[in-house]
């Protein structure tokens, strides 16, 4: 029976702090991959001197979580991830130190120090801002209110399984036309809460089409604003950061 190998050397060092992290994916990363931004951020947290903890054995990496990530081609002003350090870090200096180091258009918006429970139990939806480019406002409007009327509104993605049909409409807890942007384009805000498989902007938009015959001229401009805890009666959502926040703050 072969021997089993083990790593050669001690082990890396303990975590001692645990940090969650909120930043935005702005202009044309919005079209970057979690692949691709977990590349630029190992780079810009060796660039910013960050004492990150590894995992053991033969080939270490990074103890980095991620949470959650908005679509490819969606811009995001509140995307997450988690990091654990070898030594405890100001939270303050992390984020400017951070944010230098990565693209401009990845900006770290928030650094704070981890407190009980975990980040994804309390990221159950999405506040997304939809700019639908040469749409007309009262077709949109009409279109939004037939959808709203509907108990179930289908329709079909290819996972790596294969193509599976999923209600769009039960996880629609907001839907409203708020108004245009000052090029005339009607602006559609959702809400969406968190569902296997995700309900994601571009899927309700493709239900929307099927049930009403609207469809935008252009792909829209999607921008998600917010993801956290629902609010009462479901109408936005929370900052999934103040009870890390709190926690922080009563043990000073």
């Amino acid at each position: 029976m072969a021997r089993q190998r083990t790593p050669e050397g001690p082990p890396p060092p303990p975590a001692v702090q645990k940090l969650r992290i909120r930043y935005a994916k702005r202009g044309r990363l919005r079209f970057s991959s979690t692949r691709d931004f977990s590349r630029a951020l190992e780079r810009a947290l060796r660039r910013a001197g960050v004492p990150m903890a590894f995992s053991a054995g033969f080939h270490p990496h990074p103890l980095i979580s991620y949470a959650n990530a908005a679509p490819t081609g969606t811009a995001s002003e509140a995307e997450y991830f988690e990091i654990r350090v070898t030594e405890r870090v100001d939270t303050d200096a992390l984020r400017e130190a951070l944010d230098e180091a990565l693209p401009a258009e990845l900006a770290v918006v928030e650094v704070v120090e981890a407190g009980p429970g975990t980040l994804a139990d309390r990221l159950e939806a999405s506040d997304w801002r939809i700019v639908v480019r040469g749409a007309e406002r009262a077709a949109l409007e009409e279109a939004v209110a037939a959808y709203l009327a509907l108990e179930r509104a289908e329709t079909t993605r290819t996972f790596k399984r294969g193509p599976k049909t999923f209600d769009t409409r039960e996880p629609v807890c907001r839907m409203v036309v708020e108004g245009v942007d000052p090029e005339g384009c009607a602006i559609l805000r959702l809400v969406v809460r968190h569902t296997t498989p995700s309900v994601r902007p571009d899927d309700v938009l493709t239900a929307l089409h099927a049930v009403t015959g609207f469809a935008p001229p252009v792909p829209p401009l999607v921008t998600r604003l917010a993801q956290g805890p629902l609010l009462e009666g479901e109408s936005g959502v929370a900052d999934p950061l103040a009870t890390d926040r709190e926690a922080v703050g009563s043990d000073r």
